[in-house]
């Protein structure tokens, strides 16, 4: 059977299916048909239930659990990994008193890295009142702040280790935000399945998933040029401290840990309003 699975070209996601899809591990007869997207995309493909097997913010997840269920493996979720909210340095003072006393904070514009991203709506838990947002691509962010074309920027992924460099300043870590707020970890993204595939297929992914996270700890520089290939000319060390912040033991398993967390942003985003009740349970083994 070929299944259609999509993921990011992002090394922690390159890490975890590089032995599902380079026949590193058995794959009880399942073969794969990749699509590499950033999240966003995924996210939109997801609503349309284009892909069999996909990563997506677990925001996204809100709105196809209908149609997809969240596996216990490969999720991204975490402490210190959260997305941060940034401004030019000549800017900071001005925009931190605006954010303290909500004053004029609409007319702020926020270079956000997609509607449906995780980061978007911790931003909307912290900052209801930054309602005009811009939409772009994550990796542009830094540089569209720089040539004045936002006030503030929600980056994500590896731009949380260059943002210093090029002369940008903090304004809050949205990750530590979330786990002084809740107790948890973040969950940040997920692999879902279709729900239309037999449950003993979206049993047997979820255990094939496990497996390749498995063999990627076990073996860690066995797919090292396939993640350098999609990696976009990322330095080594960030690579693989990009890796060290985004795969742990909940891309494993969720365990008890993971599910809690991902279950009380859930909640909270429901008893605010943020995202639309759910029917169903979110997970394939449940």
């Amino acid at each position: 059977m070929e299944l259609t699975l999509g993921f990011s070209p992002c090394p922690n996601d390159t890490f975890i299916f590089d032995a599902l899809i380079h026949g590193k591990i058995d794959t009880e007869g399942l073969s794969f048909n990749v699509f590499f997207d950033d999240v966003e995309t995924l996210n939109n493909k997801a609503l349309k239930g284009e892909l069999d097997i996909t990563k997506l913010s677990f925001h996204a997840l809100a709105y196809v659990a209908e149609q997809y269920a969240l596996l216990d493996a490969g999720s991204a979720l975490g402490f210190g990994v959260g997305p941060l909210l940034i401004c030019t340095k000549e800017n900071a003072e001005q925009i931190n008193q605006i954010l303290r006393l909500k004053s004029e904070a609409s007319n702020l514009k926020v270079g956000i890295p997609g509607k449906y991203t995780t980061a978007n709506f911790l931003l909307g838990v912290a900052y209801p009142q930054l309602t005009n947002k811009e939409e772009l691509i994550f990796s542009e962010i830094e540089d569209a702040l720089l040539n004045g074309e936002i006030d503030l920027g929600l980056i994500i992924h590896e731009n949380r280790f260059t943002y210093e460099d090029k002369g940008l300043q903090k304004v809050i870590d949205l990750g530590s935000y979330w786990e002084e707020f809740s107790g948890c970890a973040i969950p940040l993204g997920g692999i879902v399945v279709n729900r239309k595939l037999p449950l003993e297929v979206q049993k047997k992914i979820n255990r094939l998933v496990k497996k390749s996270v498995e063999y990627a700890f076990a073996h860690p520089k066995s797919g090292i040029d396939f993640i350098r290939e999609h990696a976009q000319a990322m330095d080594e060390a960030v690579m693989y401290k990009h890796i060290a912040l985004y795969v742990n033991q909940y891309s494993i398993d969720l365990g008890i840990d993971g599910r809690k967390a991902i279950d009380t942003l859930f909640n909270i985003a429901t008893k605010n309003k943020v995202i639309p009740p759910i029917g169903k349970s979110l997970y394939v083994n449940s």
